[in-house]
């Protein structure tokens, strides 16, 4: 029997911010800030399936040292991963934000078409059949209508939802229940978290990326795989 292909969606906006209210909290969990995507869903994965992708949907943040941390993980993971790791960008964009009191304005930046993305990159994986088993990994109630489109018009495919840690989403929770599906928390899967921490270098080839001095743990080094 062939092995059922498993593609992972990643919301990279829920997911990062979920790590970083955990790290608020214990500040072990800001390690996994900088973490081998692909090495961690992979301990996922049943001895009936096959990792197919993880697709991981994010936008480069306006702030330059911001997006040049974002950069140095992405990139590590793509050089670690080429055929398997992959990366759907939307945007971020400047939002005017106003005082209903003083009238004072002030830009907030918010993230554009990771939702539009994710949803029609799963119904499109599953029209084109290039997948037999969905997980959604975020907890954006936005996310059920592919959901219920994928469950009604795709009964030869699975879904499952892996909520990020500190993410809850109780209309999901809900919807997938009804569903008969069990939500997965990764809040409970430090183990599996700490097993795909990357070096400090990530070194293939001729190009290296360095974890971002802001993400290390005073005292902490993983310059070797432990």
């Amino acid at each position: 029997m062939d092995k059922k292909r498993v593609t992972f969606y990643v919301d990279g906006f829920n997911f990062y911010y979920g790590l970083k209210r955990k790290k608020q909290v214990d500040i072990k969990w800001k390690r996994y800030y900088w973490i081998d995507v692909v090495k961690f869903f992979e301990q996922f994965i049943g001895h009936d399936q096959i990792l197919s992708r993880v697709i991981y949907f994010t936008a480069s943040p306006l702030d330059p040292n911001e997006s040049s941390r974002q950069s140095a993980f992405l990139n590590a993971n793509s050089i670690l991963h080429p055929d398997t790791f992959q990366i759907e960008r939307g945007k971020y964009i400047n939002k005017p934000i106003e005082c209903p009191n003083c009238h004072f304005a002030i830009n907030r930046p918010e993230e554009k078409k990771t939702d539009v993305n994710l949803s029609v990159r799963m119904m499109g994986d599953c029209f084109k059949n290039e997948t037999d088993i969905v997980v959604l990994v975020s907890a954006d109630t936005d996310l059920i209508p592919p959901i219920d489109f994928i469950l009604k018009n795709f009964p030869d495919k699975r879904i499952k939802v892996y909520f990020p840690p500190t993410n809850h989403s109780s209309d999901i929770d809900g919807y997938m229940k009804a569903h008969k599906s069990k939500i997965v928390r990764l809040e409970a899967s430090e183990v599996k978290f700490r097993n795909a921490i990357m070096p400090d270098n990530v070194t293939v080839g001729a190009s290296t990326y360095k974890i971002p001095e802001k993400w290390k743990i005073p005292g902490e080094n993983f310059s070797a795989a432990e």
